[in-house]
């Protein structure tokens, strides 16, 4: 029995959902490669982070924008570590959530919430604009960012008047395994690997900082013009257009693992 994907192999980063993006790819035919690009890890002082989960309970933010998944998930075992989880997730039912894109309304909907406002586009200027409409000048609002967002869209937030509050409740180790990461280099130049699939920006800055140390960086552009370059949504395709990248397949709308696939599976059945 042929799978769509018979002949591929692909290299993909790890993420949090690397097991299953890895079956999906594999059940129809592909051959994947792992990558370790980016890894989370807990803060190391969750001073900020226990400070943030106090004023929500206290009633501090009337709006709560979620950037990721991951940042929710985070959060919750800092406020468990205190005693602090039941009157954490009770705090969230009583904000209005902005989600950004599918992966934090997901995680709302684990703890049985809803989004309020979720942004037509999942990117932070989808959020700013999901927000046009409204007069948001003295209003407070929660701001879950991730690692190198560097307060942007809190900065954008407070330029229209609203008491905007960060939070990034996770860390990248980025410097895991950089030998793997050159040796996918090497086998990328070497024309080994038909496809790479991102699921984050941090994976593509992650790929092209080891490339440049290790002195590889012409080696992974030259790559880049003859692979595929399959992106999750438009918040990683527009990180590699930035790095002048523009082999680039996403899917038209549903940015989860299995529209990825299919879109990978169209693309390769077109080769």
């Amino acid at each position: 029995m042929t799978g769509a994907l018979d002949g591929l192999t692909i290299l993909v980063p790890e993420s949090r959902e690397l097991d299953l993006f890895v079956q999906l790819l594999e059940a129809e035919g592909a051959a994947a490669v792992r990558c370790p690009l980016v890894q989370i890890i807990d803060l190391d002082d969750a001073a900020e982070a226990e400070a943030w989960i106090e004023r929500l309970i206290a009633g501090a933010f009337q709006d709560l924008i979620w950037l990721t998944g991951e940042g929710l998930r985070r959060l919750l075992p800092i406020a468990e570590r205190n005693g602090r989880r039941a009157a954490f997730v009770e705090a969230l039912g009583r904000s209005r959530m902005i989600t950004r894109g599918p992966k934090p309304a997901r995680a709302l909907r684990e703890l049985g919430l809803q989004p309020g406002l979720p942004a037509a586009t999942p990117t932070s200027q989808g959020v700013l604009d999901a927000l046009a409409g409204e007069d948001i000048r003295g209003r407070c609002i929660g701001v879950q960012l991730y690692p190198g967002e560097g307060g942007l869209l809190a900065a954008a937030l407070r330029n229209r008047g609203a008491v905007a509050s960060p939070v990034t409740p996770y860390r990248y180790a980025s410097q895991a395994e950089a030998d793997q990461v050159i040796d996918a280099i090497h086998m990328l130049a070497a024309g080994r690997i038909g496809m790479i699939a991102f699921t984050s920006s941090p994976q593509v800055e992650r790929l092209i900082a080891v490339a440049r140390d290790a002195a590889l960086e012409a080696q992974l552009r030259e790559a880049f013009t003859r692979v595929r370059i399959a992106a999750i949504g438009p918040v990683v395709e527009e990180t590699l257009r930035r790095h002048g990248v523009t082999n680039i397949l996403r899917p038209d709308s549903n940015f989860h693992l299995k529209p990825l696939v299919r879109a990978i599976a169209a693309a390769w059945s077109r080769r």
